[in-house]
């Protein structure tokens, strides 16, 4: 009985009906929401709101592939497992198809009414082809016939042609024709060639016209002497969510399998077609596609709002964000003209944050610095995501390997939507003499490592580089990230002792400093949060996303001893304050702005004894349980303070942040504007010029 009770007041309960864990698909729609909130705020540039509003459409698209086809096979297969929240899985389906829906909804209306208006404004309009003048179709016309018409092809629907592979993610024509002789009519499918521009630009460049539109007004090219009766477009998704077979003895073998089933996944999962597709053109395509008609989307707004992304690319600088150029962090600066990243980390350990601080001055001239320093015996580096064979580091490595050099790549080939990519650039690495190593079967490989071995007169010594984000440039100056680099001896050993297990055989590897997953990451944080559980007990965590039942409820315990906690969640959140006898000792942020927050950054305590780490994972089951995960610790004070820097932006911020009471997502509010991002980057300026 606690001291309340004892003194005649009532024991805090939580609120009345409050689940002890949320759904993890409502708290990834809350997520996609607060990006789709970006799209209607008129303080963003305009085109920037157009961004945002493709980020939301393509992240509605990848769950729709991923979390919809687990939840259909979960119910196709009879699973009857309950999810943390009570669900079973037909009751999860139900709930994703009426959450997808309304949240397609208002894709659809911040289209309409927000989006599409601000673009008029500035002289930037999406047209309707019928509403043009004779010298704008003209241009038109001359554009279908010499880009568009030698790429369609017809594909008819009757006795002698089945109804043709939809593929998914792909934008369509279902055109109804008729035989102007015997009137007897016929489907006929068109698909919109992908590799072509969504929007045809007219020569003003101002204004852009649906390319199925251009396609529609000349189908009597492709149907000649055909009555055109009705046409309409429509937008396929399929099931993306494939396991590879663990027995399968070649892991790129199994891959390509992956790819293969993906690609003609028989799986419907969602069917987006026209306002005015008639009632006989959508049930035929849900018959022929069989699939559920609840899993039809009706969409007002133009079909595919992620390939907004072309009028990002309009040269009009004045509704965009101001640029940014990284900043090159002050310990990396060349001394006496001459750059030397070894001697800058001998020096002391260095903590760069991205976008704020430059990648390639850190991570890219870490690695480029290696492959041509004579005294490099050894470069050992995982590869989750990268910018492809045109990756400056990929470029490193093979020219390390043709100097003689040993060069290890981790290349993990299951990172989803990055198979092929990876098989391809993967290849390229073997066919330069580095030897590629895959990881640990039934294991994807995350962690964001590298380590270089050098000879020092004499003297072995190493360096490494960890990371909370990808080796990947394009992703680095819009994702936020931290990455140390450190000659620290355990740490370098520790590292040399993951790849030796990763590309070996080993049992029962006790790392000296770093904390890695499967094997004991959850443990650890799950010892210090109970370290953390009295009422002095500070807790902060930075995250993509919590949804894992056992560190929440350890984090229920440590708030309800009398920690404070400070959560700070991007995406899902299925922790409930309100479920708590201390709700405001649990406190749940969200910060969505301009960069994509994606450092994992963990601190536990207050002052001197508190313990710092940065990861790249998530607390998340399939980042402690699924993956190899690696959790470095940072004890450097000046090092520690940043990371505390950053912690305390995020917490102070009332621009970008959203606060979590259990019930929903609000904006936070204050009188003094602090914006972490903004903040950071002048920090970043100030540090890079010599500042504090």
């Amino acid at each position: 009985m606690g001291p309340l009770a004892a003194s005649g007041e009532a024991e805090p309960t939580p609120q009345d009906d409050a689940p002890r864990f949320l759904n993890r698909d409502v708290s990834w729609l809350d997520f996609n929401r607060r990006v789709l909130a970006l799209a209607m705020d008129s303080s963003v540039p305009v085109l920037e709101r157009v961004r945002f509003l493709a980020i939301s459409a393509r992240n509605l698209d990848d769950f729709f592939q991923v979390r919809g086809a687990v939840l259909a096979q979960n119910v196709e297969t009879g699973l009857d497992d309950r999810s943390p929240d009570g669900l079973t899985p037909m009751e999860q389906r139900e709930l994703f198809r009426e959450r997808t829906s309304a949240f397609a909804a208002d894709q659809d209306e911040v289209y309409t009414q927000a989006v599409a208006l601000a673009l008029t404004d500035m002289g930037i309009h999406i047209s309707d082809y019928h509403e043009l003048d004779h010298r704008d179709r003209a241009h038109l016309d001359s554009y279908f016939n010499l880009q568009l018409f030698p790429v369609l092809t017809p594909l008819a629907v009757d006795p002698a042609h089945p109804f043709p592979y939809i593929s998914s993610m792909s934008l369509n024509l279902a055109v109804v024709v008729a035989d102007p002789t015997t009137r007897e009519q016929r489907v006929a499918r068109v698909k919109v060639p992908p590799a072509l521009p969504r929007f045809a630009a007219l020569p003003d460049g101002g204004r852009l016209v649906p390319l199925e539109q251009v396609i529609s007004a000349h189908l009597d090219a492709l149907f000649p002497g055909m009555d055109i009766l009705t046409h309409h477009p429509f937008r396929l998704t399929r099931g993306a969510d494939f396991q590879l077979d663990n027995d399968e003895d070649d892991l790129l073998e199994a891959v390509r399998d992956v790819l293969k089933r993906r690609r003609l996944s028989p799986l419907v999962v969602r069917l987006e077609i026209d306002e005015r597709m008639s009632d006989e053109v959508r049930d035929l395509l849900v018959r022929e596609l069989e699939m559920d008609e609840r899993d039809v989307q009706v969409v007002h707004a133009p079909l595919d709002l992620g390939s907004l992304f072309q009028l990002t690319a309009l040269d009009r600088p004045e509704l965009k964000y101001s640029p940014w150029a990284p900043a090159i962090p002050a310990a990396l600066l060349p001394h006496e003209g001459i750059f030397d990243i070894f001697a800058a980390v001998r020096a002391g350990d260095v903590l760069v944050h991205h976008p704020y601080e430059d990648f390639e001055s850190s991570a890219v001239a870490f690695v480029e610095q290696a492959a041509s320093d004579p005294s490099v015996l050894a470069i050992k580096q995982t590869l989750y995501r990268t910018s492809g064979t045109r990756s400056p580091i990929i470029r490193a490595l093979t020219r390390a390997a043709e100097a003689g050099k040993q060069v290890v790549a981790l290349v993990e080939l299951t990172a989803r939507f990055d198979e092929q990519a990876n098989i391809s650039w993967a290849e390229t690495l073997e066919q330069a003499g580095v030897h590629v190593i895959y990881g640990i079967v039934g294991l994807k490989t995350h962690a964001k490592v590298s380590l270089v071995v050098r000879n020092e007169g004499g003297h072995i010594t190493r360096y490494c580089h960890i990371s909370t984000g990808n080796y990947n440039p394009d992703t680095a100056r819009i994702y936020e990230d931290v990455a140390l680099l450190t000659c620290d001896s355990d740490i370098c050993a520790d590292l040399g002792e993951l790849f030796n297990t990763l590309s070996g055989y080993s049992r029962d590897v006790q790392y000296r400093r770093i904390v890695v997953a499967p094997q004991r990451l959850r443990g650890v944080l799950t010892g210090l949060i109970h370290r953390e559980s009295h009422p002095e007990g500070r807790i902060a965590l930075k995250l993509n996303g919590l949804i894992d039942s056992e560190i929440i409820e350890a984090l229920y315990e440590a708030a309800e001893a009398g920690a404070d906690i400070d959560l700070i969640v991007r995406g899902m959140c299925t922790l409930n304050p309100a479920a708590s006898t201390a709700p405001e000792r649990l406190r749940v942020r969200s910060l969505v702005g301009r960069y994509l927050e994606h450092s994992r950054i963990y601190r536990f305590g207050t002052g001197p004894d508190a313990d710092h780490f940065i990861s790249s994972a998530d607390l998340m089951p399939r980042n402690l349980d699924r993956r190899v995960e690696v959790a470095v610790p940072v004890v450097h004070p000046g090092l520690r303070a940043r990371l505390d820097e950053i912690i305390d932006l995020s917490l102070r911020d009332n621009t970008l942040a959203w606060r979590f009471d259990g019930t929903s997502w609000t904006r936070a509010t204050g009188t003094d504007g602090v914006n972490a991002q903004a903040f950071l980057q002048e920090g970043a300026a100030r540090r890079s010029r010599g500042g504090d």
